[in-house]
């Protein structure tokens, strides 16, 4: 029987599916999801397949499981950073800073793993539903905030936050992408006529 390294057994278990998610997302991000299999999975977190059966009983489970874990962490951060923003520019700011972040810790690269991996439809509909959930706070605050068009206008202000989270996944500084996204962003949504806090954001 292998040895109980946490104090109870419900913890035991909690940590043993944390690894093989771990495993998971490392085998998807490197390999791709066909490499994504119970057997794999197990040899890579050092558990037996017979094991991972316990927690995942098939592939599409696994990847199942990885497609919320995905999400659920990045949104995680993503709260805590919106839970200190007054207003809704300074979440919109919040919202990219923290996306960039998370990009430069490698975050997002399961998500885009996923979405590239040729899922089954339910699988890509739930991605999709989990994005539009984890985008949702940031298109809220161009509504609050009075844009004209405001569905348009976040759709191309999201382009900028994709084009910036290239950016730093390919290398260019991330306080250097986050100050320029950042004051680009600030001018795009401050009304004509505030021109004292764009001016700040692009200091």
């Amino acid at each position: 029987m292998p040895k109980i390294n946490a104090s109870t057994v419900a913890e035991h278990r909690a940590q043993q599916r944390e690894a093989l998610i771990g495993a998971a997302i490392d085998i998807l991000v490197n390999e791709g999801a066909a490499a994504v299999t119970p057997a794999a999975v197990g040899a890579r977190a050092g558990l037996a397949r017979s094991s991972v059966y316990q927690y995942f009983d098939s592939s599409a489970a696994l990847l199942a499981t990885i497609t919320e874990e995905a999400f659920r962490r990045s949104n995680e951060a993503l709260t805590r950073a919106l839970a200190t923003a007054n207003g809704p520019l300074e979440r919109v700011e919040a919202f990219f800073a923290e996306s960039l972040r998370l990009a430069a810790e490698g975050a997002h690269r399961p998500a885009v793993a996923l979405m590239n991996a040729g899922l089954p439809p339910a699988c890509q509909q739930r991605l999709m539903e989990l994005h539009l959930e984890q985008v949702e706070p940031f298109r809220a605050a161009v509504r609050e905030l009075g844009a004209p068009e405001p569905a348009l206008t976040a759709d191309l202000i999201a382009g900028m936050l994709h084009t910036a989270l290239a950016a730093v996944e390919n290398g260019t500084p991330l306080d250097t992408v986050t100050q320029r996204t950042l004051a680009l962003v600030g001018r795009c949504l401050t009304p004509a006529g505030s021109t004292a806090r764009a001016s700040q954001i692009g200091a």
